[in-house]
């Protein structure tokens, strides 16, 4: 089959489009057929080196495909029937597991991360990986779901725990998980602040639902939310971006606010003046990603139409450097999808 390796880590140019051998189906693993996988910062940072990576590696989280052949335990699934992965791997066999909260699993981790993941032709994996898609949502959307929706349900839904009416401010509306995280927020009733750098990408984060949108790169944002909530601040933070935006992101806050977080595209060392924390009683969350019962939660607003997957664009296998070009520079709406 076809697939894009790295035999390094590095930049873009690292990124090879070659032949490897197919995977070898074992009796507890579905074969599926790749047609379409979304990028994430993830495959950026996995490109550039993170620890626990075996090389030559495949990169892609975010799957959707058919079925072509199924193992010999499995049940419930046949060749040809559409599916996303949901985009995690973990033991099954633990305490957290058993309790259906995998991403709490010390063997967790992402697809494409420390195993190989989606960037290629045919990929084998657990049947407990394996959701069935209804024939009204194309592979592409499929793809663009699993990680992000996840990530930003359990962020907002699970651990913020977001209330109709509460203010909640959405950073990097133009990236995958903003462009989620806008429509998630307004799903639980909340008024929504969204951040962009550019006027075409607050634009559509308009169209995405947001009931307010501040540019970062020409405004003092912190001062423009204080402004947008009468001078409080917002009930939640939807944060991802990290260092550049950690600060002003602890300003925006009203007093008894919540943070929550899931990543640190721009940097992870940022600085608190840990008397805001206590001195005005926020609250900061960490969250990274979620449990599969929350993918299927998740999915039946999707499958209704209640949420819907946002693609900037989808390009060949072949041209995942340039994707990655794109992802690097911030040049997206929403989903990369890369299609085999």
């Amino acid at each position: 089959m076809k697939a894009v390796r790295i035999h390094q880590f590095g930049g873009p140019e690292v990124l090879i489009y070659e032949e490897v051998p197919d995977p070898q189906l074992r009796k507890d693993q579905v074969l599926v057929r790749v047609r379409a996988c979304a990028l994430n910062h993830l495959d950026v940072w996995v490109r550039k080196g993170l620890p626990g990576v075996k090389l030559p590696h495949i990169l892609g989280s975010d799957i959707a495909g058919e079925v072509v052949e199924v193992g010999e335990y499995i049940t419930g699934f046949k060749a040809g029937q559409r599916v996303l992965l949901a985009p995690m791997h973990f033991c099954g066999r633990c305490s957290k597991c058993v309790a259906g909260l995998q991403n709490q699993c010390r063997e967790f981790s992402v697809l494409g991360n420390a195993v190989d993941g989606g960037n290629c032709e045919l990929i084998a994996v657990p049947a407990a990986n394996v959701i069935p898609i209804p024939d009204h949502l194309d592979f592409n959307q499929a793809a663009s779901v699993p990680l992000v929706f996840l990530t930003a349900w359990h962020m907002l839904v699970t651990r913020a725990n977001v209330q109709p009416g509460e203010n909640v401010l959405i950073q990097a509306a133009g990236s995958g998980v903003g462009s989620i995280g806008i429509q998630v927020a307004k799903l639980r009733g909340a008024r929504v602040l969204a951040t962009a750098g550019s006027a075409e990408k607050l634009a559509k984060a308009k169209e995405l639902g947001a009931d307010e949108v501040i540019n970062y790169t020409r405004e003092d944002w912190p001062k423009a939310v204080k402004q947008l909530t009468e001078r409080q601040g917002v009930d939640v933070v939807f944060e991802h971006t990290g260092a550049a935006t950690w600060p002003g992101s602890i300003a925006s806050l009203k007093s008894g606010g919540r943070l929550v977080t899931c990543g640190a595209t721009s940097g992870f060392d940022a600085r608190t003046d840990i008397r805001q924390i206590f001195y005005r009683q926020l609250t900061i969350l960490g969250s990274f990603m979620g449990a599969k019962a929350e993918l299927l939660d998740a999915m039946k607003f999707v499958e209704s139409g209640r949420i819907r997957a946002v693609i900037d664009q989808s390009l060949p296998l072949a041209d995942a450097r340039k994707a990655h070009e794109l992802m690097e520079d911030r040049a997206q709406f929403g989903k990369l999808v890369l299609v085999p």
